[in-house]
């Protein structure tokens, strides 16, 4: 039980977890993942040479450590971390695992003159606290996807039935159930989990679903990596009528229900979320601006898709940006996004909803470039793939 004196010692160590937390973070995880395996496919390798996973870890605990009094005011992080948490089946048994460690990486990383047994204990009460809430969160969310019209718990079998190339970069894989029942129909900009077997490992990755869920199938579309274990795989050697597992639809990075004019910002592969985003919009009669921002026009996906959406649709208006331009295709800016560019396409009234999604220093610019320009924050939301950070 998280108590008083519990909950000074946590604040108390926030100073700690600013200059120190990403080291902390980083020797956790190479503890966990050496001497507990069965929970390495949980957990991105490219993410964790990066160093992304530790940041993010980092910031969370340093999060939830500020606010240990007002777990309220994490905001959506916490809804964040469960999505993905059940897109990836993390189950309540992986929860000790993570605790022991942790608790291990403060000792053996701040020392035992500052990890004294009360730090310890402190910790410990507030680990427990944030497990029990998760777990509990988690398995609400299990039981709903599990009892909604053609969902399912854990794992299910699905069969790639068609695969498209949709730029140089850009895969396409269209999934159908191999019991051949409905399937439990994603809200727009919702990502599924995916479980393979690569050279007899086991991985397991979140993809966003990139077109409306009609109830029978789901589509991903999957940007080739550099030294990407998973999307190499996919691209080279998954073929049509391979059987994969694939866990329910999660996410809360999804379209809201509003008569405001909607844009959708994209950069890069950041633009499969938001072409279900722009199908659903277009059952509606609210005015939608589609920016997209690539490299060039080779690994531009979707592009001629979106130009006939919006010859159909008068309410709907896209613009492209390339970072570099080689005269192949039509373009509307060259170079990258600039705050003077945005505020010529966004309306004329910032009363709007905005969306955006892409490499993190692409969100970063486009989210202060939509401050600047009086967007109110609360109508500009965004999601990361991968481990979460803070856009600063």
């Amino acid at each position: 039980m998280l108590n008083a004196e519990h909950r000074a010692i946590i604040k108390a160590t926030v100073p700690l977890l600013e200059s120190g937390g990403e080291a902390l973070t980083t020797h956790f995880y190479k503890m966990m993942l050496s001497e507990y395996p069965e929970v390495r496919p949980l957990f991105n390798q490219a993410h964790q040479a990066s160093g992304d996973q530790p940041r993010a870890l980092a910031n969370g605990v340093l999060m939830y450590a500020k606010h240990i009094d007002r777990l309220d005011a994490l905001g959506g992080l916490v809804g964040q971390i469960i999505n993905k948490h059940v897109a990836l089946q993390i189950l309540p048994e992986h929860y000790p695992i993570v605790g022991r460690c942790l608790l291990r990486a403060i000792e053996e990383v701040l020392g035992s003159e500052i990890a004294t047994p009360a730090v310890i204990e402190a910790w410990a009460a507030a680990y427990g606290q944030l497990a029990e809430i998760l777990i509990g969160a988690e398995e609400q969310l299990y039981q709903a996807k599990e009892q909604a019209e053609g969902g399912w718990r854990g794992g299910r079998a699905f069969r790639l039935v068609r695969r498209e190339q949709e730029s140089a970069e850009i895969v396409s894989f269209y999934f159908e159930p191999v019991d051949g029942a409905a399937v439990l129909k994603a809200e727009p900009g919702q990502y599924i989990g995916v479980q393979l077997f690569i050279e007899g490992r086991e991985q397991r990755r979140n993809y966003s679903l990139s077109s409306l869920s009609d109830g029978r199938q789901y589509r991903i579309s999957v940007k080739r990596e550099d030294g990407g274990v998973v999307s190499n795989y996919l691209h080279d050697h998954l073929q049509v009528d391979t059987t994969v597992t694939l866990f329910p639809p999660a996410g809360d990075f999804t379209l809201q229900a509003s008569d405001k004019p909607l844009v959708l910002i994209s950069g890069g592969v950041g633009i499969t979320p938001t072409l279900a985003m722009l199908e659903a919009a277009l059952q509606t009669q609210r005015p939608i601006r589609f920016i997209h921002c690539a490299r060039n026009g080779a690994v531009h996906a979707f592009r001629e898709w979106v130009d006939e959406l919006a010859e159909r649709h008068p309410q709907l208006q896209r613009f492209y940006c390339y970072d570099e331009h080689d005269g192949s295709r039509s373009v509307d800016a060259v170079g990258l996004l600039s705050e003077d560019l945005l505020a010529e396409w966004l309306p004329r009234e910032r009363d709007m909803d905005v969306y955006f999604l892409g490499p993190k220093g692409f969100m970063a610019a486009i989210r202060r470039s939509l401050n600047h320009l009086g967007v109110p924050p609360t109508q500009s939301h965004f999601e990361f793939f991968g481990p979460a950070a803070a856009l600063e």
